[in-house]
């Protein structure tokens, strides 16, 4: 069987617009691997792609969760693995596209459990939990593991003692060991990985620009709506960045010029942490990006570097 096509990249890198005009060069469909993008009510936030971005190509996994529940890793690539199948069986080609490090993990080697478990450490971490609270307690895992940290609440109690247990253990974070982890024989599938590099500068740029998109197009209006949906409701999803700014901004604790500066520089820092871990997967093609490059002649260079 061929390998899976698969576009990864930083937020902000044009893996949507790539990956339609390639679905429509080879008769494919767009599997999504985005933490986020599964959740409905957050078409803007999330970067959705439009009806007319979708360019008439099927996507899947978009816009299809409720956003008070919270869809771990292993479950979203239990989801990616069937839909793959399931357009394989119609003769379709499946192409992946996303930024999800650790769903991207996830359909490759599995998911890290760990059997590192210490009761005494944990319950010393459930105390301190339990005396400085779940905003000092991310803290911590902020600065010994900041990917991991953002997909933790600080209301989730048992997740980021969980966490710093493994990290107290280990000397290592749960990141790493995710990294450093064996392939899975089972449950994974076997991708051809094209990755989209962008100069750091101009990827800078496009993540500022996004983001004036995004605030135009009514991204305050769609938190409102999900706050006045949920009311006295924790909802995962709007723990990501964005949308926690953005909240704070309802509340009043930011300004609107505070508010946009914070998810530019939180984004741009997201960014480089996603090229950092992708740098440590394996890539089968690296497609050097730029403004001035079209969607075409990306697509030639990839069909004519795609080897099986």
């Amino acid at each position: 069987m061929k390998k899976i096509l698969t576009i990864i990249g930083p937020t902000a890198s044009g893996k949507t617009a790539i990956s339609v005009a390639m679905a429509k060069q080879i008769g494919g469909e767009i599997v999504s691997l985005d933490s986020r993008q599964i959740y409905k009510g957050m078409s803007i936030g999330t970067a959705q792609p439009s009806l007319e971005e979708k360019g008439g190509i099927p996507h899947h996994l978009i816009g299809i969760q409720n956003p008070d529940t919270e869809v771990a890793a292993g479950h979203y690539a239990e989801m990616v693995i069937k839909v793959v199948g399931d357009i394989q069986k119609r003769k379709k080609i499946p192409i992946i596209c996303g930024g999800a490090a650790l769903y991207y993990r996830a359909i490759t080697k599995g998911i890290f459990e760990g059997s590192f478990s210490d009761a005494s450490i944990r319950k010393k971490l459930e105390k301190e939990y339990d005396i400085h609270g779940g905003d000092f307690m991310l803290e911590r895992l902020q600065e010994v593991d900041p990917d991991y940290a953002e997909n933790v609440h600080p209301n989730n109690k048992k997740r980021l003692v969980r966490a710093l247990e493994i990290y107290e253990l280990t000397e290592k974070s749960p990141s790493s060991h995710f990294q450093e982890q064996q392939v899975s024989p089972t449950n994974t599938l076997d991708l051809f990985t094209i990755y989209l590099a962008w100069d750091r500068s101009i990827l800078k740029d496009r993540i500022a620009e996004r983001t004036e998109k995004m605030l135009s197009d009514g991204w305050v209006r769609e938190v409102q709506n999900l706050l006045e949906a949920y009311p006295n409701k924790h909802l995962h999803p709007l723990d990501s960045i964005g949308y926690r700014q953005i909240i704070s901004f309802i509340n009043g604790e930011l300004s609107e010029s505070e508010m946009k500066s914070k998810i530019i520089i939180r984004t741009r820092q997201f960014a480089k942490r996603q090229i950092q871990w992708f740098r440590n997967e394996k890539v089968h093609l690296t497609i050097n990006m730029n403004p001035n490059r079209t969607n075409e002649d990306i697509i030639k260079e990839i069909l004519k570097g795609i080897s099986y």
